[in-house]
C-alpha cells in the first residue's frame, strides 16, 4: 500500500511538472510584447493633427514605410528631410488625400545622403493629408526621414522672378561657381499637371542626385527643392518629361553662397600665363579661364 501511495505522489508530482512551466513559457512571451508598443507610441504622436519636433528625425530600415498623418486644414505645406550616414538613398515619397488619391508623388535618389541630403517642400492644401516616405533601397541602406510642418524653406524673390518656361519634352542646364553651396530649385505650371525630371550632375554623366517629380496641379501644388552643390562642375539639369501640351516653369537660383571660397577659388592670370609659357605658347587654346 505504501509503495502505491507513493507511486500516486510521485504520480501527482509528475503532473504538476508542466503546470509549473507553463507560465515560464508565457512569461518568456511578455517582453517581446512589451518591446512592440513603441511602434503605437510612434503613431499617437504622428496622428495627433500636430506638426512634429524639427528633431524628431525616424530611423527608415529599407524596403519600410512610414507615413506622417496632419488632419488639421491648416498645415499647408510641409518640409521633407532624407539623409543618411554616407551611404545611397533610395526612396519613394507620396502625398495621400483620400481614398486612393495621390496628387504629389516622387522618386530620389542621390549618391550620399550625408554630404546631400534631400531637402523639398510638398503642398498639402485641403487636409487631411499624409506624407508616406518608402526606403526602396536594400536593408543595409538606411535612411532618417523628418517631415516638419513649421519653419518650411520657401523661394526667394529672385527665384520667383527669374522662372523661365520650358516646353514639353525640353530641358534646360544651369552651371554653377564652385562657391555656391547650395541651389534653389522651383517648378510650377498654370494649373496642369507637372512631370519632370530634376538632376545634379557633377562630370559628364555623373549624377549626383536625381529626382523624379508629378504633381496633378502644378499651380495648386509646385514644387520647391534646395540642393546641395559641394565642390566644383556642378550643373543643375531640369527636363519637362510631359508632352508638348504641358509646359511648366523653372527658377534655378543659388541659395548659399561660401564668400570665402569665392575669394579663394580658381587660378589666377599670372599662374595661367606661366603654364602657357611652360608648355609653349602655341598651347594657349588648351587653357580655359
Amino acid at each position: 500500500m505504501m509503495l502505491a501511495g507513493a507511486g500516486v505522489a510521485s504520480g501527482l508530482m509528475v503532473g504538476t511538472v508542466p503546470a509549473a512551466r507553463a507560465p515560464a513559457v508565457q512569461m518568456q512571451m511578455m517582453p517581446p510584447a512589451t518591446g512592440m508598443q513603441a511602434a503605437p507610441g510612434v503613431d499617437m504622436a504622428r496622428a495627433d493633427g500636430g506638426p512634429p519636433l524639427v528633431d524628431s528625425s525616424i530611423l527608415v530600415q529599407g524596403g519600410s514605410l512610414r507615413t506622417w498623418s496632419y488632419r488639421s486644414p491648416s498645415v499647408e505645406q510641409v518640409q521633407v528631410v532624407l539623409s543618411t550616414e554616407g551611404r545611397p538613398l533610395d526612396a519613394d515619397i507620396e502625398l495621400w488625400q483620400g481614398p486612393d488619391n495621390t496628387p504629389c508623388k516622387m522618386r530620389v535618389y542621390v549618391e550620399n545622403g550625408q554630404l546631400r541630403p534631400f531637402s523639398a517642400v510638398v503642398e498639402t492644401p485641403r487636409g487631411p493629408n499624409t506624407v508616406a516616405i518608402r526606403n526602396i533601397g536594400q536593408i543595409e541602406f538606411p535612411l532618417a526621414a523628418n517631415v516638419v510642418a513649421d519653419n518650411v524653406d520657401s523661394p526667394s524673390a529672385e527665384c520667383l522672378d527669374t522662372r523661365m518656361t520650358i516646353q514639353g519634352g525640353a530641358l534646360r542646364t544651369y552651371p554653377f561657381d564652385p562657391s555656391v553651396d547650395s541651389v534653389q530649385v522651383l517648378l510650377k505650371t498654370d494649373g496642369r499637371p507637372l512631370n519632370a525630371r530634376i538632376e545634379l550632375l557633377q562630370g559628364p554623366n555623373n549624377n549626383k542626385q536625381v529626382i523624379e517629380l508629378y504633381t496633378e496641379d502644378g499651380l495648386d501644388r509646385p514644387f520647391f527643392c534646395i540642393l546641395e552643390t559641394p565642390g566644383s562642375g556642378n550643373v543643375v539639369r531640369v527636363v519637362n518629361t510631359a508632352p508638348v501640351e504641358f509646359p511648366m516653369t523653372a527658377g534655378v537660383v543659388p541659395n548659399s553662397i561660401n564668400q570665402q571660397m569665392s575669394y579663394d577659388a580658381g587660378p589666377r592670370l599670372g599662374d595661367v600665363a606661366q603654364s602657357v609659357r611652360r608648355f609653349g605658347g602655341s598651347d594657349l587654346h588648351t587653357f580655359e579661364i
